[in-house]
């Protein structure tokens, strides 16, 4: 489904749209059936009033103007009653819908591996999984559903003013046609129109959530007014896109309603001339009641392009959301081994991997190149070297986040592609440089709102390292906010927070990237210890540019554009003389001037 074409009968997407209307199928069908009941009830009043007329009014017989003015407030009240449960319901049941299928959607998004993400805008899927979705919910409650009871009222209303008489139903219907190319231009133009509002609504949305998370660094260069300007135009796009479809609508209202003065003219004349030409062919009742079912016809034949038009663009919403959905871009999960615990022996076997995965690759496209070292469980390995060799893109092969092109990766002698992904993940436990915290309680954004995990746990953890006095410091502890990506919270803060987060889910493999790159020499030495324990006993790989924090690891890897360069413990690296030996002088010798400055 690459195209978004809007057609508002797709059937192939109402059986899927109507997939999630399945579970609440009763409340359907009393929508269906009250909206059935609504379109025979309405026309009555018209024929009840100028059934009076002629037999009650005219003839002076009040107490039978009595009884029918009775019934005519019963069936007022009864048809109230009935708007009232049809209204309620059809909006229950496309709420209820969308949320099944929200819930769906974001299911779905947040199993998305990565490379999805680095090429989808955020923004772009807030829109899809919000406002087009509530697109989806309008079919229901303004679209499908009335256009059915508008339809049948339409039938109904010609049908009774045929029974009542031919001739002036032929006269009244005469202008209709005019009104159907009407309603067929309006369509076409309107369809166009929405799907323009769609495309710059995500437009909006995507700028909206990049710059208002990127705020600082706005403010940092001082670009507001740039940034100002420029959303001013993204605005202006989505006002227009707006204003052309509101253009639509202030043509096609008004030719509407001039069919209708047109189709109430002629009944007028051809209704009065026949009532002095043959007065008992024709009665004043029989006009009055024409009259009203003049305006009953056109009102829903009006709403009727109107709720097509709301059918329509939840049908773009639907096509936009499916879309999603039928995106493909998930890790594979055939895997299906599970065992009590990962011990943690992991090794690389000429790993080759590219981010870029479909086109044709180049030995130039390859961020790792014939990657092979063995951990054994328990060990330390660090991977050092400049941006961009290719440290962060090993880890992110181990977690398959992407899948790499050549060679093997084993956790325990296990292809990692042989385990069932979930379990392989939960054995894993990553602290980034870029410590993510949620808009959330520092307890929940330790154990990610997993039940599993106690109250006693997350204190201990804390304690072991070193942040449970700080924690303690802040207004509720445990249970205070840290608000959106824990802006209430310091660099160094929030990086021990999310050493507690690894610590409580005692994975098999610890993952520390460049985990104290951000975090001030004070609270490096102060939860280094913490970092000893939290290693002692698990296979841990650590990417560091500080060379301090990994002088006792077990194995060093070098690592130069994707290629193992050195390998070895830090004392026989500096023998070689070579790549880490540069690095080292050249950072301890920076060090030394520092201080000596």
């Amino acid at each position: 489904m690459s195209k978004i074409t809007g057609d508002a009968f797709n059937v192939n997407l109402f059986k899927r749209v109507f997939e999630y209307v399945k579970p609440y199928r009763s409340i359907f069908r009393w929508s269906v059936v009250l909206t059935l009941a609504l379109a025979i009830i309405t026309p009555v009043r018209p024929f009840l009033i100028g059934y009076t007329l002629d037999n009650f009014i005219l003839t002076g017989n009040y107490g039978g103007l009595v009884e029918m003015t009775i019934l005519m407030i019963f069936l007022l009240i009864l048809q109230s009653i009935i708007q009232y449960s049809q209204t309620l319901l059809t909006n229950t049941l496309g709420q209820s819908a969308i949320k099944d299928l929200r819930i769906n959607v974001f299911n779905h998004i947040s199993r998305l591996r990565l490379k999805y993400f680095d090429q989808t805008p955020i923004g772009q899927l807030i829109t899809r999984t919000v406002s087009d979705l509530e697109t989806i919910a309008d079919i229901f409650s303004e679209g499908l559903i009335a256009m059915i009871g508008d339809l049948l009222q339409v039938i109904v209303i010609i049908t009774v003013m045929v029974w009542i008489d031919w001739e002036l139903t032929i006269v009244v219907l005469l202008p209709i046609p005019f009104l159907i190319i009407a309603t067929r231009i309006f369509q076409k133009a309107i369809k166009v129109a929405f799907q323009e509002i769609r495309t710059e609504v995500s437009n909006l949305n995507t700028y909206l959530q990049e710059h208002i998370s990127g705020i600082a660094i706005i403010q940092y260069f001082a670009r507001e007014e740039q940034e100002y300007r420029k959303f001013k135009k993204i605005n202006s796009r989505y006002r227009d896109a707006n204003i052309r479809s509101n253009w639509y609508y202030s043509i096609f209202f008004p030719v509407v309603e001039l069919i209708s003065a047109l189709s109430l003219g002629l009944l007028i004349w051809y209704g009065s001339k026949n009532i002095l030409e043959k007065p008992l062919d024709v009665q004043p009742g029989t006009i009055t009641m024409f009259i009203m079912f003049i305006n009953m016809l056109f009102r829903p034949i009006r709403e009727l392009a109107d709720k097509f038009n709301t059918l329509q663009m939840g049908m773009v919403g639907a096509e936009r959301v499916f879309k999603v959905l039928d995106t493909q871009e998930t890790t594979e999960n055939k895997g299906t081994y599970v065992t009590d615990k990962i011990k943690g022996n992991i090794s690389f076997d000429k790993v080759w991997f590219s981010y870029n995965q479909d086109g044709e690759l180049t030995e130039d496209n390859y961020v790792l190149k014939d990657i092979s070292f063995e951990v054994k469980e328990g060990q330390t390995v660090a991977l050092v070297g400049a941006t961009g060799a290719g440290k962060s893109s090993t880890i992110n092969i181990l977690n398959r986040f992407y899948e790499i092109q050549r060679g093997s990766i084993k956790v325990d002698g296990i292809d990692i592609k042989a385990y069932e992904l979930s379990f392989l993940r939960s054995n894993i436990a990553t602290v980034l440089q870029d410590v993510f915290l949620f808009s959330d309680t520092i307890f929940n954004n330790i154990t990610l709102n997993n039940p599993q995990i106690s109250f006693d746990e997350v204190v201990d953890a804390a304690k072991k390292v070193g942040a449970h006095d700080f924690i303690e410091r802040l207004p509720g502890g445990y249970h205070y906010n840290v608000m959106e990506r824990g802006a209430t919270l310091s660099a160094g803060q929030a990086q021990l927070i999310s050493f507690i987060r690894a610590l409580v889910y005692q994975p098999s493999i610890l993952v520390l990237d460049e985990a104290t790159s951000s975090v001030d020499t004070e609270t490096e030495m102060l939860i280094q210890t913490a970092i000893e324990k939290l290693m002692h006993g698990r296979t841990s790989i650590v990417i560091a540019h500080r060379l301090s924090t990994i002088q006792k690891a077990d194995l060093i890897i070098v690592l130069d554009k994707g290629e193992i360069k050195e390998k070895g413990t830090h004392q026989q690296l500096l023998k070689i003389n070579g790549y880490y030996k540069k690095l080292y002088d050249l950072q301890f010798s920076s060090v030394g001037i520092a201080k000596n400055s």
